[in-house]
């Protein structure tokens, strides 16, 4: 079996709900193309499900090692990095993100989470205000975002998600 079929089949075992498979699946691509980025990504996105997120940023390292400017690397680190409590970090993975995609909303959106988190409100609403003129659906999703749960009653805040 190619490691096409064999990433293909893990794609399908992931899509089923059957994520332990699936990482045997890329395990198994990763053996024979150990730099397939695709099975790396998939990979700590498992690791990332699991709640074992320094194994996910270790993979990510990995891709990022391979393409400094992977996008979806960057971001997957930094929300790791997020819920591991680790926001400058994190901050600093979104910010590398908004180089490459000065817009990109996943990446305005958890800058404004890790900032909120570590106490910056201000800031972390100017990003959020910002993220909501891109797309306007991240108002709705902060309004129920456990992040930003010790802010809720401010009033800067209701007015951004009102």
């Amino acid at each position: 079996m190619s490691s096409t079929e064999i990433f293909n089949r893990g794609i399908t075992e992931l899509n089923l709900g059957n994520s332990k498979k699936a990482l045997i699946l890329f395990n198994k691509v990763l053996e024979l193309i150990p730099n397939h980025i695709d099975a790396l990504i998939k990979k700590g996105n498992i690791f990332g499900k699991f709640g074992r997120y320094s194994d996910a940023i270790s993979v990510y390292d990995e891709v990022i090692k391979i393409e400094p400017q992977n996008v979806l690397a960057l971001i997957n680190k930094g929300l790791a990095l997020h819920y591991l409590a680790q926001y400058d970090e994190a901050i600093t993975c979104f910010d590398k993100v908004l180089k490459i995609r000065p817009d990109n909303t996943t990446a305005l959106y958890n800058k404004a989470s890790s900032l909120v988190k570590q106490g910056k409100a201000e800031s972390s609403f100017e990003i959020l205000r910002h993220t909501i003129k891109i797309d306007h659906s991240f108002k709705y999703k902060a309004k129920f975002d456990v992040d930003f749960e010790h802010v809720k009653t401010n009033n800067e805040f209701k007015k951004i998600t009102l």
